[in-house]
């Protein structure tokens, strides 16, 4: 008997699509409400204290729920896509906060100190983290945090390597860390080597490693050091795209294939943020986008990481205690050494 012979091909076969998108759906539901919860609760936290990241605290949410034994087995379909796909679609959003022509305009000197702190810091970091025996990818986590963009940046290289979520955590705490310690000795320093508004910006954006923690950090010296520090600091962002596909690339050529098989050399949610920085740069994002962009980036950042926080054990995480801090404070003080050292040679 044909396969088609039960029915008519236009009742059965879309009605048995239909069910299994309205089942995977269904699935998916329990996972995403409370990721959802857990970014409301983040978001909250960060409202009432700016200078904590609402990344860092859904890492912590998804964590106690984790290790305390609230995730039941219907929640984890809903907590995969939270740290899959929409992480991905989080960082294409990250695009449309880059303009080209607003990190042109800070000039050759300051775009090289960038590059150089960046990859200093990340390939510093890299080695030191495998001298340690932290192994090739938690290290790697940890350098893209410090060297580009915190939380979000470890979170996006987490999707093209096969690292634990234990490791994702770690470095997103390191990040943390030692960010908050930034916020209050850079501009203790910054008063001692009697450092220019515009001079200090640069230090501030080229070396702190989230955005909250910038601009934390940056306003102690006034408008002109908290607008340099936030254009230099999404001008490390830029250096996203161009680290990950080098990490694709050399996983290629390793023979490594990434979590879903072999690793695109540029990953698709990598080129969609590129094409979102190209839309902003030429004006097709009107202003009136940025604020919900913005939100929605945010809002995405924080379930994926929520979802995350939710698969990590607090007990293997511990095992690696040490090492991870010396690493974090190693990778600290490298980018923030090699910043200044930009900084005074500019001055």
């Amino acid at each position: 008997m044909s396969p088609l012979s039960a029915g008519p091909p236009s009742e059965s076969l879309p009605s048995a699509g239909v069910a299994r998108v309205a089942a995977a759906g269904g699935s998916l539901v329990p996972g995403l409400l409370v990721a959802a919860a857990g970014v409301a609760v983040a978001v909250a936290v960060n409202a009432l204290v700016p200078a904590v990241s609402p990344l860092m605290v859904a890492v912590v949410l998804g964590a106690l729920l984790g290790n305390l034994g609230a995730r039941p087995e219907a929640l984890r379909p809903g907590l995969a896509f939270a740290s899959g796909r929409l992480l991905r679609l989080g960082v294409v959003l990250l695009g449309a906060r880059l303009a080209v022509p607003d990190v042109l305009a800070l000039g050759l000197p300051v775009l090289l100190l960038v590059v150089t702190t960046v990859a200093v810091t990340f390939s510093g970091t890299w080695w030191l983290g495998t001298r340690l025996g932290l192994g090739r990818e938690p290290a790697l986590l940890v350098a893209t945090g410090f060297s580009i963009c915190g939380a979000a940046a470890i979170a996006a290289m987490d999707g093209v390597t096969d690292s634990e979520k234990r490791d994702v955590m770690t470095a997103v705490a390191l990040v943390t860390l030692y960010g908050s310690l930034a916020i209050a000795l850079l501009p203790v320093a910054g008063g001692l080597l009697h450092l220019p508004a515009e001079s200090f910006g640069i230090w501030t954006g080229a070396s702190v490693q989230e955005v909250a923690q910038v601009v934390a950090t940056a306003q102690t010296a006034g408008p002109a050091a908290l607008a340099t520090a936030v254009v230099v600091k999404l001008t490390r962002v830029v250096m996203l795209a161009p680290l990950i596909a080098g990490v694709s690339l050399w996983r290629r050529r390793a023979a490594r294939p990434g979590p879903r098989g072999r690793t695109p050399v540029v990953p698709l949610f990598v080129a969609g943020f590129l094409a979102v920085v190209a839309l902003r740069s030429l004006g097709a994002v009107p202003d009136a986008w940025l604020t919900p962009i913005r939100t929605a980036e945010t809002v995405l950042f924080t379930a994926a990481l929520f979802a995350m926080g939710t698969a990590v054990r607090v007990r293997e995480l511990l095992s690696t205690g040490r090492r991870a801090v010396a690493l974090g404070a190693a990778s600290a003080l490298l980018v923030t050494l090699v910043a200044l050292a930009g900084v005074l040679v500019l001055r």
